[in-house]
């Protein structure tokens, strides 16, 4: 999955999750592997909070702990008084926790266990990010085995990716564009786009799906099913066509097309009437 043209590093053989060979720069070269999985996982999580947490603020926050056009309190956008206040205090919880869990011990934990198990071919440390948390017992939802395990963590990384790039763009937007990211976004008012959207690109995914990322060349391809689905589309078509052919033969046979055409002639006529006649009321 790494970039063509691109050299995989040596430390990052695929072995662990959200590890797609790519280090341009090669800090896996210079820096702990483990060392760099924990920041990261720490930033992701920060970042799927704060990608829901900016929007929502500058959706139900009064506008005087805003900036200026409505926008999130931020390093580009600025802050003032009260908003500080809020920033100090969330940063001293979160240095906190920073604190409190740099050295923390996994080993004679649930989740720690498991990991040491799951990672044993690999290396002795278990797992970066393992806070021994998991409430609702969804870890294993991918399938209770190391496989399934490391599945469920490389969708939290992939997720955490996309909200670190997302929380950056946000910053970006506003400080370039002087507007609050939920201006004029189809994202956070309620419209039927979005959803028109979301259904158009469901059925689009049901014929036509994107060749794998790492052949070369990428390129759009029909589904598993996608060309007989298409097909099928193409026959129901023809076939409601030939049924309304059907049906207007059979209504020329008993004299009946002229009658129905009148009735929708009168029908539009009424229409124009009732119309004029609220025009002329008014």
């Amino acid at each position: 999955m790494s970039v063509r043209g691109l050299k995989r590093p040596t430390a990052l053989t695929g072995d662990h999750a959200g590890d797609f060979g790519f280090d341009p720069l090669g800090f896996t070269e210079d820096y702990d592997l483990y060392y760099l999985q924990e920041c990261e996982i720490r930033h992701a999580r920060l970042a799927m909070l704060a990608v829901v947490g900016w929007p929502m603020s500058e959706l139900l926050a009064p506008s005087w702990m805003l900036q200026e056009g409505g926008r999130a309190p931020s390093v580009l956008n600025g802050v003032n008084p009260v908003s500080a206040l809020a920033i100090l205090t969330a940063f001293a919880g979160l240095g906190y926790l920073e604190y409190a869990t740099s050295l923390r011990r996994t080993a004679g934990t649930a989740l720690g266990e498991k990991h040491r198990s799951d990672m044993s071919n690999i290396w002795e440390y278990g797992v970066a990010g393992d806070y021994n948390f998991d409430p609702l017992n969804l870890y294993s939802s991918l399938g209770n085995d190391a496989q399934g395990r490391k599945g469920l963590r490389e969708l939290e990384l992939s997720q955490g990716r996309y909200a670190m790039l997302g929380i950056t763009g946000f910053a970006i937007w506003e400080k370039l564009t002087g507007h609050a990211i939920v201006e004029n976004s189809m994202f956070f008012h309620p419209n039927a786009l979005l959803p028109a959207l979301a259904l158009g690109y469901f059925g689009w995914s049901q014929i036509y799906e994107i060749s794998p990322l790492d052949q070369y060349p990428i390129k759009v391809q029909y589904t598993k099913d996608g060309e007989e689905m298409l097909n099928g589309l193409g026959r129901n078509k023809a076939d409601i066509e030939r049924d309304l052919k059907d049906i207007k033969a059979k209504l020329d046979e008993l004299g009946l097309s002229d009658q129905i055409e009148k009735l929708e002639l009168n029908k539009k006529m009424e229409a124009l009437q009732a119309k004029i006649a609220s025009i002329e009321f008014e």
